[in-house]
């Protein structure tokens, strides 16, 4: 389905406009022009979504093609189904409130305008390529949108970072790119072996073609890695808890919450139905991985010292559940690793903005250096029990729905890998809770009798966030509208056949084909 109006081309040219603004408008204005650019963009995302076809949402829509390298194949195509709409969505959302955390929240911000002017402007940027990767419908440009967002992201940590900003964001860096070349390799294959001409490189053109079985596998081992290192996953996560550790909390915010989303979407939008076969054959290796990281990420988590490390452990555990439900390949665990993108963002983008608030009073991010603040600042207590909740899963929270879809499918096809998962749930209760005993239960701190609570801004900051968590949470049925079909869908393309799941709540059976 194409749009009479480049809805999504607009998407991504007003953030590209903001951030160059930003560089030529006065000082004074910074904040203002940012602000106003990222909420021109959360509206322009509302008004896609009522131009987009739910009852349709598994095909492609608000399609645009045109011609960018044709003598080597290579088009400007972009277009979304329901996954690729609602991932979208959650970017613009979060993007406007990192603005407004940014305000105050970084000390070395507020003093050096310029510098602040220099961040606003690399978090428009990042926004505009993370729009353009989960819109892209040519793997080509999908790959350039790919490697582009390293730029932004690099510059983020390792200029205004913390006391090892620069190792973070060179580890990053080397991390991103090894899986971005590998991948390459693979595109570049792919592509000789497709039908070739002007647009030999859409995403259309490439899927169910036949491929060698051996190449194939390997063009899907070169993609997997690359998606599996941005996921992250285990064992190939290990630049991300120094990134989180380092980084200012709205780049954490960013990466973690919105830009690692890119790996699981890639998972699902590319390894499977460009390399179906490849896929079948890789899917009991992906699974173990993936209980492996639900259980590793959890496990370090308990152990942190770090308030910011601790979060991206967590994050390691999530995208198990994530990458579990995905290659699970039941309609029910794929539609709720989809929606769990959405809800991690969420429960992320809270608990990091949330630490940031902290971090910024406090002047540190050793959980030791807390303590009783449920006394001192009960607004930034609340809100931050109510995002750990979200994250552990908790009945009548939004992330809950989604860990209980991907558990439930995955159940009906691997009984013994749904089982370990679950044990990734009580070590996220442990993680969460006890994290939040040490820093706001107990005598207070003399030294934090005087922390100042939430102010309005930063109450505007995450009161989206957890209304979203809420609605989501007990009225989860038009984001399930979004990715149900995409859902089924994947399952044709990978040419598996679906295993009938538990009967939700709605008295639907979550597993029957659509």
């Amino acid at each position: 389905m194409s749009s009479s109006f480049p809805w999504l081309t607009a998407l991504i040219v007003v953030p590209l406009l903001g951030a160059v603004a930003l560089w030529v408008l006065p000082a004074g204005r910074t904040r203002a022009v940012a602000l106003g650019v990222a909420l021109l963009e959360l509206l322009l995302g509302v008004a896609a979504l009522t131009a987009f076809d739910v009852a349709d949402a598994g095909t492609v829509q608000l399609s645009e093609v045109h011609g960018w390298i044709p003598a080597f194949g290579v088009s400007y195509a972009v277009g979304v189904d329901g996954v690729g709409l609602i991932l979208v969505l959650m970017s613009v959302l979060i993007v406007p409130l990192v603005v407004l955390a940014a305000w105050r929240e970084q000390g070395a911000l507020t003093v050096a305008t310029d510098q602040l002017r220099r961040y606003l402007a690399l978090v428009l940027l990042l926004e505009a390529f993370i729009v353009a990767v989960f819109a892209a419908r040519d793997v080509f440009f999908f790959y350039v949108l790919f490697e582009a967002m390293l730029i932004p992201v690099y510059f983020m940590i390792g200029l205004f970072g913390g006391a090892q900003r620069r190792y973070a964001a060179v580890k990053f860096l080397l991390y991103s790119l090894t899986g971005g070349l590998i991948m390459l390799v693979a595109v570049i294959a792919l592509y000789l072996q497709g039908p070739g001409g002007p647009q030999g490189f859409l995403t259309d053109n490439l899927t169910g073609i036949a491929l060698d079985p051996t190449a194939e596998k390997l063009m899907f081992s070169a993609f997997f890695l690359a998606f599996a290192i941005k996921a992250p996953m285990f064992p190939v996560h290990t630049w991300l808890p120094d990134a989180a550790e380092n980084a200012p909390a709205g780049t954490s915010t960013l990466l973690v919450g919105v830009l690692d989303k890119v790996g699981t979407f890639g998972m699902l939008t590319l390894c499977l139905p460009l390399f179906p076969n490849a896929s079948r054959w890789a899917a009991p290796v992906v699974i173990v991985l993936a209980v492996i990281s639900i259980l590793y990420g959890a496990l370090l988590a308990i152990g942190q010292k770090d308030l910011m490390r601790l979060i991206a452990y967590t994050s390691v555990s999530h995208f198990g559940f994530i990458v579990l439900g995905i290659f699970a390949f039941t309609s029910t665990s794929v539609a709720g690793s989809s929606f769990y993108m959405v809800n991690h963002g969420l429960s992320t983008a809270a608990l990091f903005l949330i630490a940031g608030f902290l971090v910024a009073r406090r002047g540190s991010q050793q959980i030791a250096d807390f303590g009783g603040l449920q006394k001192v600042v009960p607004v930034i207590a609340g809100t931050f029990l109510v995002a750990g909740l979200s994250a552990l899963s908790l009945p009548g929270l939004s992330t809950f729905i989604s860990e209980f879809l991907v558990l439930v499918g995955t159940f009906a096809r691997h009984p013994a890998a749904a089982i370990v998962a679950s044990l990734g749930v009580v070590l996220a209760a442990i993680y969460v809770l006890w994290t939040y005993q040490r820093m706001f239960t107990g005598p207070v701190r003399p030294e934090l009798a005087d922390m100042p609570d939430a102010v309005s801004r930063e109450k505007w900051v995450v009161a989206p966030l957890l209304a979203l968590m809420v609605v989501f949470g007990f009225v989860p049925g038009p984001a399930l509208d979004l990715v149900r079909p995409p859902a089924s869908v994947t399952l044709e393309q990978v040419g598996v056949q679906d295993v009938p799941a538990a009967t939700t709540e709605d008295g639907t059976n979550e597993g029957s084909d659509q």
